[in-house]
């Protein structure tokens, strides 16, 4: 492999996983991702609750995201030797962590209505109005 493409790196992967977990995989991502921006914009807000709860998901998705890899590649622990080694496993475990706080985000947020969750999260994420009046910003209450 002398030149880094994308296709490459795709036939790469493809080999790795199996051409059906790949774009399986692939096309996970791209529907997360799809609805996790439909939600922020649906939203409006991060609700900073399930921001929390996302957050404390990530060590799971990075343990499974290493433990993923390991048994498609049928290596373990073991077997890291120089240091690009643990660069890679740190990259796994860290979008493993960052893929499953999205997801857990996503979920929450589309199986609990947003009025649900404005009333709990009123006194903590509620950010008052603030508008300009001539040259004196000006706090409206209770917005």
């Amino acid at each position: 492999m002398q030149e880094l493409t994308l296709g490459t790196m795709i036939a790469v992967f493809e080999e790795m996983f199996g051409r059906w977990l790949f774009w399986g995989l692939v096309a996970a991502a791209v529907v997360i991702t799809g609805l996790y921006l439909m939600v922020l914009i649906r939203d409006r807000r991060v609700s900073w609750r399930k921001f929390l709860v996302a957050q404390l998901s990530m060590p799971v998705g990075a343990v499974a995201a290493v433990l993923f890899l390991q048994q498609i590649t049928h290596s373990h622990l073991r077997d890291m030797g120089g240091p690009v080694d643990w660069l890679v496993l740190i990259g796994v475990a860290g979008l493993g962590g960052v893929g499953l706080a999205i997801m857990v985000y996503t979920l929450q947020s589309l199986l609990r209505r947003p009025g649900r969750d404005a009333g709990r999260d009123a006194g903590r994420d509620a950010v008052p109005e603030v508008r300009a009046v001539g040259a004196v910003p000006v706090v409206l209450e209770g917005s």
